[in-house]
Parts: structure tokens; C-alpha cells; sequence
């Protein structure tokens, strides 16, 4: 799977065949781009390294900041000032850029540090970045989990250098800039140097080792050198008196001769920068064949987890890139909080848990059940320490500026992890702070009205204490069950009767419809407040496009009016956005799987594709490529439940590793699928060699592993009209 990984997916603006029927009908609200990078990662790794634009929101590539429709450019061809670390991958409006301690090979004096130089030749794999300036050096990138490795080659110059700045930060956009408030570095030795930057809040350090001992080492301020001089200290820097600083290696070069920097991180202080290049790297010089080397098995064990069977080159491109993306964050760095004294699990990057917890976080538990402890561990840790759980969580100290996207969105991913029976947490600890973590902010209204605005966070509460209610059932306080089961069942106070949609307030990037669909732990009476199955699948219907005329997606720098007619239609966002990305499966549980099978077949087949623009929307840190991988393999998971349910997959075969087994997927009557070609649906289906008559499996079924049997066909058949998925009301 690994020679399949393109990272350049995702890194320009859709570029996908016009759609046709009922894909055709949905509405792309938000910015028509990927903004994905094809910079060197680990898999969730601390560290990233690519190439520095300046362009929003990763720092690589051409485009300016955009919040909806066709983002426009600020560099008109592929540009490089130099190399820097610590890329966002998919988001959007996040506000939290990195790109710190950017690395500039450069044969011009330092005067023009800053400059772009054209990059041609690019080249990407996990693990690995290489492109060529037009200034003739070739610069090639690989990581650690908490470590870079830069190698250049030069052509014969006399006065070739390597410049480190450790002032940049964030974008060359309007208010961009990430500006260091403290920072110290010093020369402790021919080709080795240390440092720190504290960047909103959080204390950066670096050990830096360049093979390039023969080259002049100083130190720079302003752009002017300073021989001899070697420490550099800002107390207090502020945006009016930032001067770039940092330090160079400069000398003559020959021609294809090699420099190589060596970069360990920490965000505990530059000895354990130290240890981490060490751990990372080994002692000595020339170290990047081996760093790339180790990568390189790391992302192969990780990307071989799943496979699966097509003759399609471009399919397994899709698929095999949408794994690689869904790997990469969040950043897990155990034991370098800046922000508590203790040691153990930590995590940022989540970016954010709107985004991830019903599609990525239940990914990692399958494949990575180990890392998805360490998550849940320091999750539970920041809720520790900071009095609630993060929907946003990011290398910097300060508030969670994402409260107003959900509530109660990390008690999905522990229930999961307590429903699977996976070790390694203390749920009494847990059930602690899962409850506290309720109380607050949106919590409160929840408790005293029954009712949250944005309504959104009504549901959101409400499924937080069902989720809650479970781990307080393993720890045996039944009290505690029959008080969350309560306040579980305050999710009706979200619906208008007259409708069956959701009550009118404000919605956050999107419309009552984009959040009315989302699957619930009550499904049965969620339906009946519809008027019955019937009128639910009616609903979906409707909002899935089903006889409704193509629309027009908004262009650059869409209007208002054209943004509120769009959301007026209140139709499904085609995998552009994510509040309505669990809705396909909606129809499961009105005893319509067909319907599920008829819409995911459009959003896999027409939404995604090979090339930079592959993507219909932000990636939003795996979240949208997470989507994929599990709707491609036919299951799709409910997030809090313990649940998988189960539709007609797009790969004759696949096979999953998970953390207690194999689970293999075969199929009989399968047809490959084309783009626009007919949608296959289940006949019948087996697991473990007994029928399958309902449309789901429990999660812990799935995650012992086995073996999956789906009879595919090219009409609709009866099979999961009355198997439905369970609900909390059911008798």
C-alpha cells in the first residue's frame, strides 16, 4: 500500500469530473480544497517538515486564507523561502499555523533571506519530501517521531550556507504571523547549536547538529552576522521590535556536495531536544539514509493494516492515500507536556474532535487500539489539569477556541474504548471527569432548561451522558446510570414536533437539516417523531437530493446571499464539510439500506480521485480521508456505541489487522464499480459462517476479527428491512 501513497492529494483545489445524479444536488459550503501538505510525517508523529510558501493554512503550496467556495491564490507557481516543521494537515480555519524554525539552503548573501525561490522536481512518499530550487540545490526532508533530518546538495558555489531562522512563524498572510514572545539560542560547538522559542505559550526547544564543520558557524540578528558572538537572549519580544535572528553555516561548496541538519524537538527544554535527536537519529553524522530508512518501515507496518483487492491503480491510489492521511494527526508526544510537571501521555493536534470522533478516532482504535489508550489517557489528562475536555487542542496554552463547533465529543471515543474492554485506563478516573466535563459551559443550560443553544449541543449533551452512562454501568455506580439515562433521553427537547427537524437556532457551518440526521442512541423514537419510517426516509430523501435539480457551487469569494440560498436548500454537503457525515446511515436504521448503499456509492466514487485536487473539501486532520477508508471497506462506525453498521463495500475483497485479529472482507456478485456506474446492494451476508440478518455488527465482533460475507447484487433487496440497528428504546 505504501508505493501507492500520493501526498500530493489534496494539496490544490478540487479538480474532480462534474458529478452526476444525486451527487450532483449537493452543496459545498465551505472551501473547495484539500489543504492537505506533501511534507515528511511519522505516523502520529510530533514532527512534520516541508516546504514554506507562506500559503494558508499548512504553510506549503499557493492559496490564501478561504472559509467557503474557491480559494484564491497568492503564489502563482510552486515557491519555497526555505523549510519548516510542525504543518497543520487538512484544516481549515484553525488559526494555529506552526512552520517554526524554517531551514534555508541559499547561495545569495543573507540580505534575502525570505525570498522564494521556484521548486521543481517534487517528489513525496510517507516519510519523505524532496524538491529542487531554482537555485540548483536539491533539499530532501525525512522525520522522526520527534526529530527532522534536512539534506542538501549544492552545486560548486563559493559561498554557499544554511540559514536556521528561529523567528518565523505562521503565514505570509494578513495576520498570520506567529511571533515568538522569549527565545535564547547559543553555539555549543562546531556544527551543533541549541535553542528555545516560546510561541503562544508553549516553550519550543531544539538541539541542532549540521554536517558542515569545515563551514563558518555564527550567529545572525536583523539579517546582519555577528562573528563571534555566541548566544543570542530575548527576554520579551513584541510584533514592534521583532527582528529576524537565528544562526548559518556558510563556506565554499563543490559541486553535488551534501549538508546535512539534524534537528531533535522538545517542548521540555533543549536537553531533552537532545535525547530526542539522539533516540530519534543515533550519534554521528550522515544519518538521514537511516532516519528516512526507519520512517519509511514505520509508515509501511502502519499502511499495510489494511488491504485491499482492485485491478484499479487509480483506486488504490485514493484508498491507500486516504489511510496515510488519516494517520497523521493527532500529534501523540509522550512525556513533553510544557504545561503539568508529570510525565506520560500527551497529545495536540486535535484539530478537531468535530472533525475526528466519529471517523478517525474509531480508525485508530481499530488499527492502533495501544494509541488509542495513549489518547484517551491524555485526554483525560488535559481535563485533569485544565477543567474540561478539548474540542480543539494545539500546541499553544490558552482556551479551547472550538467550543462553539460540539459538547461532549471526547465521551464518544472513551465509551468506545471502555465498550471494546481495552486496558490501560482507570474508568472510575475517567467517570470523574467525563461528568464534570458535562456541567460546563453549554452543559450548564443543558442541566437547567433542558435545552442548549446552538440546539446542535442539546444532541451533542444529551449522547455525551448516554456515552456516560456506560462507563459509570462498568464501574457499578448504578445511580449514576439511571441519572445520565435521564438526562440522555433531553435529546427530544431538540426537535420541533410539527417538522421533525431540528428546533430553529443558529448552526454552525451548516443548516438544521445538516444536523437533524445524525445517528443518535435512540434512532427508534427518533424516527417515530419523524411520523415513522416512511416519512424518515422521505426526510432523507429530500435532503440527500433525490429528484431535485444539480445546483451550482459557490465560486471564489462567494457572496452572502448566494452562501444563505445555498444552506437554504438544505441539502447533504457531499463530503465538503462534516456535520452530516454519519447521515448516509441514517436509512439503516428506517430498514433502508439500499438508500445507504445508492449515496455512499456517489459520495466514494465521485467525491474523491487521484491528483492535487482530489479531495472535495479539508481534509480537517484525516477526518474526511477517515470517511472514506471506512466507507469504501462497507462499515461504517458509531461513534459511542460499540457499533459497526454494514453496507455493500467498493473492493471485491479487503482485509483489515486489527489489534486482536484479522477481520477479511469477501464479497460474491461484486462488480467493479465505475464512477457514475450502477450502485450494488446486499443480498444477504454472513459472519463467521452464520447469516447476517440485520445490518450491523457489534464493535468488539469486529475488532476479534473474522471473516465477513456479502452477496452483492444490482437491484435492492429485502435484506436489513427489519434487522435495524439497535436503540436505547428498544424493548
Amino acid at each position: 500500500m505504501i508505493g501507492r501513497v500520493d501526498p500530493f492529494i489534496g494539496t490544490e483545489v478540487t479538480d474532480l469530473p462534474p458529478p452526476t445524479g444525486i451527487a450532483a444536488t449537493w452543496w459545498w459550503p465551505k472551501p473547495q480544497v484539500g489543504n492537505t501538505h506533501p511534507g515528511a510525517t511519522y505516523p502520529l508523529g510530533m514532527v512534520s517538515a516541508c516546504a514554506y510558501s507562506g500559503a494558508y493554512p499548512t504553510g506549503y503550496g499557493r492559496y490564501d486564507l478561504s472559509t467557503e467556495g474557491v480559494p484564491t491564490t497568492i503564489h502563482d507557481d510552486a515557491v519555497a523561502s526555505g523549510f519548516t516543521h510542525f504543518q497543520q494537515s487538512g484544516t481549515g480555519a484553525i488559526r494555529k499555523y506552526y512552520n517554526y524554525f524554517r531551514v534555508t539552503p541559499m547561495l545569495e548573501p543573507l540580505d534575502v533571506l525570505g525570498r522564494t525561490w521556484h521548486l521543481v522536481d517534487e517528489e513525496a512518499e510517507p516519510g519523505y519530501y524532496a524538491a529542487t530550487l531554482d537555485s540548483g540545490i536539491r533539499a530532501e526532508l525525512t522525520v522522526g517521531p520527534k526529530s527532522a533530518v534536512h539534506r542538501y546538495t549544492f552545486p560548486r558555489n563559493r559561498n554557499a550556507r544554511v540559514v536556521v531562522d528561529f523567528s518565523l512563524g505562521g503565514l505570509s498572510i494578513p495576520h498570520g504571523e506567529t511571533i515568538p514572545l522569549r527565545a535564547h539560542l547559543e553555539s555549543i560547538g562546531p556544527g551543533v547549536a541549541q535553542g528555545e522559542i516560546v510561541v503562544e505559550g508553549a516553550p519550543l526547544a531544539v538541539y541542532v547538529e549540521c554536517d558542515a564543520r569545515s563551514w563558518r558557524q555564527m550567529l545572525w540578528y536583523d539579517r546582519r552576522l555577528m562573528p563571534g558572538g555566541t548566544r543570542l537572549a530575548f527576554d520579551h519580544i513584541r510584533p514592534t521590535t521583532l527582528r529576524p535572528f537565528g544562526l548559518m553555516w556558510a563556506g565554499p561548496s563543490d559541486a553535488g556536495q551534501t549538508v546535512e541538519v539534524r534537528i531533535g524537538f522538545s517542548l521540555r527544554g533543549v536537553e531533552q531536544a537532545r535525547e530526542n535527536l539522539r533516540r530519534d537519529c543515533g550519534v554521528g553524522p550522515a544519518r538521514f539514509p537511516q532516519r528516512r530508512d526507519r520512517t519509511r518501515k514505520a509508515w509501511r507496518r502502519q499502511l499495510k493494516a489494511i488491504t485491499v483487492d482492485t485491478p484499479s491503480a487509480d483506486r488504490e491510489t485514493v484508498f491507500s492515500t486516504a489511510l496515510y492521511h488519516s494517520l497523521i494527526k493527532p500529534c501523540l508526544a509522550p512525556e513533553e507536556s510544557p504545561f503539568w510537571p508529570s510525565d506520560g501521555p500527551f497529545v495536540y493536534d486535535l484539530s478537531t474532535m468535530w472533525d475526528i470522533y466519529r471517523t478517525q478516532l474509531p480508525l485508530i482504535t481499530a488499527l492502533l487500539p495501544d494509541r488509542a489508550v495513549e489518547l484517551g489517557t491524555a485526554l483525560l489528562t488535559i481535563c485533569e489539569e485544565e477543567g474540561n475536555f478539548p474540542i480543539g487542542y494545539r500546541m499553544a496554552r490558552g482556551s479551547d477556541r472550538f467550543s462553539r463547533q460540539g459538547s461532549a465529543l471526547a465521551q464518544t471515543f472513551l465509551a468506545d474504548l471502555c465498550g471494546l474492554g481495552l486496558p490501560g485506563i482507570d474508568w472510575e478516573w475517567a467517570l470523574v471527569h467525563m461528568h464534570t466535563d458535562l456541567r460546563r459551559t453549554y452543559g450548564e443550560d443543558f442541566l437547567l432548561r433542558g435545552v442548549a443553544h446552538p440546539i446542535s449541543h442539546t444532541l451533542d449533551l444529551a449522547y455525551g451522558y448516554w456515552c456516560t452512562a456506560g462507563i459509570a454501568e462498568r464501574v457499578g455506580d448504578r445511580d449514576l446510570v439511571e441519572q445520565f439515562r435521564t438526562l440522555a433521553a433531553r435529546w427530544v427537547n431538540a426537535f420541533d414536533d410539527a417538522t421533525g427537524l431540528l428546533q430553529d437556532s443558529t448552526f454552525y457551518e451548516g443548516s438544521r437539516h445538516n444536523y437533524s440526521f445524525r445517528l443518535l442512541h435512540d434512532m427508534r423514537n427518533r424516527i417515530g417523531l419523524a411520523g415513522g419510517d416512511d416519512a424518515f426516509v422521505r426526510m432523507l430523501d429530500a435532503f440527500f437530493g433525490y429528484g431535485a435539480e444539480p445546483v451550482r457551487q459557490p465560486g471564489v469569494r462567494p457572496g452572502l446571499e448566494e452562501l444563505a440560498n445555498g444552506y437554504a436548500l438544505g441539502r447533504f454537503e457531499g463530503l465538503n464539510n462534516e456535520p452530516d457525515m454519519e447521515a448516509p446511515w441514517a436509512y439503516h436504521y428506517a430498514g433502508r439500506p439500499d438508500r445507504t448503499a445508492e449515496v455512499v456509492h456517489a459520495a466514494v466514487h465521485q467525491q474523491f480521485g487521484t491528483g492535487r485536487g482530489g479531495l472535495p473539501g479539508n481534509d480537517d486532520s484525516g477526518g474526511l480521508s477517515s470517511w472514506y477508508v471506512w466507507a469504501s471497506l462497507g462499515l461504517f462506525p458509531v461513534a459511542g456505541q460499540n457499533l459497526f453498521l454494514v453496507n455493500a463495500p467498493s473492493f471485491a475483497e479487503s482485509e483489515l489487522r486489527l489489534g486482536d485479529g484479522e477481520l477479511r472482507i469477501e464479497t460474491t456478485g461484486f462488480v467493479e464499480p465505475e464512477r457514475d456506474g450502477p450502485t450494488q446492494y446486499v443480498q444477504s451476508a454472513t459472519f463467521n459462517g452464520v447469516p447476517l440478518d440485520r445490518t450491523w455488527l457489534r464493535g468488539d465482533d469486529v475488532h476479534r476479527g473474522g471473516r465477513l460475507r456479502i452477496e452483492l447484487g444490482p437491484e435492492p433487496s429485502s435484506w436489513g428491512r427489519d434487522g435495524r440497528p439497535p436503540s436505547a428504546s428498544d424493548p
